[in-house]
């Protein structure tokens, strides 16, 4: 595996779900939070607190930058998108390899 990937892993859950929400594509936080929201089950609830900070040190790590531009209905000049990086994007396909080899080991261990 990549050094530079291998070092963000293994990522914090809710980091995780942000890199997953952005998979689909540029997001502002309040459709990074839907997001979540939709593919946990609604099982997780984040708030715009822990989501900016999350994104943050996302930005500082090199996974997720400041979409440049984004087409909006209607257009607002008060919203920030967010995309992952190149990298973000290998960190989170990573990630999900590594989360997948381990449902692997719980089925077999017949605890799924």
């Amino acid at each position: 595996m990549d050094p530079e990937v291998q070092a963000h892993l293994p990522l914090h859950p809710r980091d995780h779900l942000i890199l997953l929400a952005l998979a689909s594509g540029p997001m502002h936080g309040y459709g990074i939070i839907k997001e979540i929201t939709r593919d946990s089950g609604g099982t997780v609830a984040m708030d715009p607190a822990n989501l900016y900070r999350s994104i943050k040190r996302l930005r500082r790590s090199g996974l997720v930058r400041e979409a440049e531009e984004v087409e909006e209905e209607p257009p607002s000049e008060r919203r920030r998108y967010y995309s992952t990086t190149r990298l973000g994007d290998r960190v989170v396909r990573a990630e999900a390899e590594r989360l997948a080899g381990l449902t692997v080991v719980a089925r077999r261990r017949r605890l799924v």
